[in-house]
């Protein structure tokens, strides 16, 4: 058998595939249009694996994606696929509005064709796993209750409301046609393979490159935030047992400021790879406060109780032990990072994917 997982060289995608063929024989399929954040290299431990398989490719190509199901019949589609930094939404959103909204309905499009078409017993068992975000639900003021599956949405920047755009997308699809949909939304994930533009690899690299620390605003924006294995676990554990037309919100339980978490991570970087600079001792001091961005949501909290309740999944790691765990990956995988700030793995990608 055989799954499909679009959007599978990002972060989230990338561990998905890494986490799922160590627990199972089941072949994957990997559909990605490797954009800036799509890296080929977040997979080169699977370059030998027979039952791993890239496809490069775009979920807005209908006439690709169809050949694609028809070619390998997948029983089960997990859609990373999306545009997901909100900066580049602020600055341009309509590759936002292209992937995350035109890209997700070609896709159920497609995906809803070829289900149609299946044999009973085949199109009882097949799943389309919708994986979103927590912004979708707006922000939270300080004290008000985490987020649920029955939060009104509320997004406040373009990438956030192509989101909700998308889910909702995901919903009709189930009500209208009996769809086998799901959607998870999620709270911020770190861990991993995360491209350094995002705020936890950023101040790992910025910080033994002894370069600032930008903080947007007061740095008191308080975010959940979920080790990247503990989310694939729960999107495994949603392809198993969730129900068609179900939403399950997954959490990490653990809710930090943006300033607690940029301290942590200066303090663990202080232990493990002391400054060698005279001037520079403790890289808390490159801590910068920047201008807030336009739009920048307060407060993200999720309540994970349905998933916990109704599919027996909570987070297995502690923010302590998860983030020590991302700090020495990156320490461990400078050349990683290196290459993709450098813009190298861009111009492999323009030459072996063209």
């Amino acid at each position: 058998m055989t799954i499909l997982v679009t959007g599978g060289a990002g972060f989230i995608g990338a561990n998905f595939i890494i986490d799922w063929l160590k627990q199972s024989n089941e072949q994957v399929i990997n559909f990605d249009k490797l954009t800036y954040a799509g890296n080929p290299d977040n997979l080169s431990s699977l370059t030998n694996n027979p039952l791993y398989h890239f496809i490069k490719g775009d979920i807005t190509d209908t006439a690709q994606i169809k050949e694609l199901l028809r070619k390998h019949q997948p029983r089960a589609i997990i859609n990373f696929a999306a545009e997901s930094h909100v900066d580049r939404s602020i600055h341009n959103p309509e590759e936002f509005i292209s992937t995350n909204i035109i890209g997700t309905f070609r896709l159920l499009e497609s995906c809803r064709d070829y289900w149609d078409k299946l044999e009973i017993n085949k199109k009882e068992q097949f799943r389309f796993i919708h994986i979103s975000t927590d912004e979708v639900y707006g922000s939270l003021d300080k004290n008000a209750a985490a987020f649920t599956e029955n939060s009104k949405y509320e997004p406040n920047s373009p990438y956030s409301a192509s989101k909700a755009s998308s889910d909702h997308l995901v919903r009709s699809y189930f009500h209208t046609y009996d769809f086998p949909a799901i959607t998870t939304n999620c709270s911020n994930n770190y861990g991993p393979y995360q491209f350094p533009e995002k705020l936890i690899p950023l101040i790992i690299h910025n910080s033994i490159n002894l370069k600032a620390l930008p903080i947007y605003g007061d740095g008191l924006q308080v975010r959940d935030w979920l080790y990247v294995s503990d989310h694939c676990s729960a999107i495994r554990r949603v392809l198993k047992d969730g129900n068609p037309g179900e939403v399950y919100n997954i959490g990490g339980l653990n809710e930090k400021t943006n300033l607690e978490i940029v301290h942590t991570v200066c303090d663990i970087l202080n232990y493990s790879k002391p400054s060698k600079d005279p001037i520079i001792k403790d890289y808390n001091s490159l801590i910068s406060f920047v201008d807030d961005r336009a739009g920048h949501d307060r407060r993200y909290a999720i309540n994970a109780s349905k998933i916990e309740n109704e599919l027996n999944w909570k987070p297995k790691e502690t923010f302590e032990t998860g983030i020590s765990k991302t700090v020495q990956w990156y320490l461990n995988n400078e050349s990683w990072v290196n290459n993709i700030t450098s813009g190298t793995y861009l111009n492999w990608i323009h030459k072996n994917y063209k």
